[in-house]
């Protein structure tokens, strides 16, 4: 559809960042795929193991296993906190008529503090000794016995790491929805309403619908992020109290680095990817075949 001289200047101005993208995401899958049928402790040579990573990953280490369910509560008090919070405050700030881009700021400001700021932050929050945040709140409406060491207990300490990665971005969520739901007609909105349509009927019926392919698009984005969530995790807890926060994330780390058996954290992170396509494939197939 294009003239010669135009694909031209389209093939020049896309291969350098497809070259880089190539060298900086698809070369190190294709090294992380080939290391995982050998083991390596990062100085001998290496030795061909075939399939017995993956074997014992999905067979023998129970560990694995328990990780792969503390990733699913991870993912999904993320995308509750991420989506839900994100679309409500996307409606509020579509209604308001005045301090919108103070409020847009101020929800963004997580997204660009650091996730070690963000850490230690929410470290004083849950605090027992001295007390913290939540437990001063708590305290202070009466509920003295729901106070806790949140990050120590092994019943909370998983909630308690997923919560700050889920507030860290539901700003950025909030201003990609808000910005689909400004582009709703608002003709449409205004004949509903004179139709008898209420706003609960307005949302699910106008407002929604017309954003969906931006929420199919966030949600993605949301899933993913929260699949390959390591840093906040590892910063407040390591993992601990024993494997009550431990990801699979966490745990390919401490695979790679701490027990040097490169090989089966190698296989770890084929089954990230391979986890991460199949995420994406079930959004795209359950969104997308409820918007026919």
């Amino acid at each position: 559809m294009l003239p010669h001289r135009s694909k031209l200047s389209v093939a020049v101005f896309l291969l350098p960042p497809v070259l880089l993208y190539g060298a900086a995401v698809l070369l190190p899958i294709v090294q992380s795929l080939v290391l995982s049928f050998f083991s390596w402790d990062g100085i001998t040579d290496m030795q061909f193991v075939g399939l017995s990573n993956y074997r014992h990953m999905l067979a023998g280490d129970s560990t694995f296993w328990t990780t792969f369910f503390n990733q699913l509560g991870y993912l999904a008090v993320c995308l509750t906190l991420q989506l839900g919070g994100g679309l409500a405050a996307a409606s509020l700030l579509a209604s308001l008529t005045r301090g919108r881009e103070i409020l847009k700021v101020l929800y963004l400001l997580p997204a660009v503090i650091s996730t070690l700021a963000i850490a230690f932050l929410f470290q004083r929050i849950y605090s027992m000794e001295p007390v913290g945040l939540l437990n001063g709140l708590l305290g202070a409406v009466g509920l003295d016995g729901l106070e806790r060491p949140w990050l120590s207990e092994t019943d909370t300490a998983l909630a308690a790491v997923s919560a700050p990665e889920g507030w860290r971005f539901v700003g950025l969520y909030t201003v990609i929805l808000y910005a689909a739901l400004l582009a709703v007609p608002r003709e449409i909105e205004e004949a509903a309403r004179l139709d008898g349509a209420n706003q609960w009927q307005i949302f699910t019926r106008i407002r929604f619908p017309y954003i969906r392919p931006v929420w199919i698009t966030t949600t993605i984005m949301a899933t993913t992020y929260a699949l390959r969530g390591f840093d906040i995790p590892y910063l407040l807890t390591n993992g601990g109290p024993g494997q009550a926060s431990e990801l699979v994330t966490t745990y390919m780390y401490k695979t790679a680095f701490t027990s040097t058996d490169f090989g089966y954290a190698s296989a770890m992170s084929v089954f990230i990817v391979i986890e991460c396509l199949v995420a994406v494939s079930l959004i795209l197939l359950v969104l997308r075949r409820k918007a026919v």
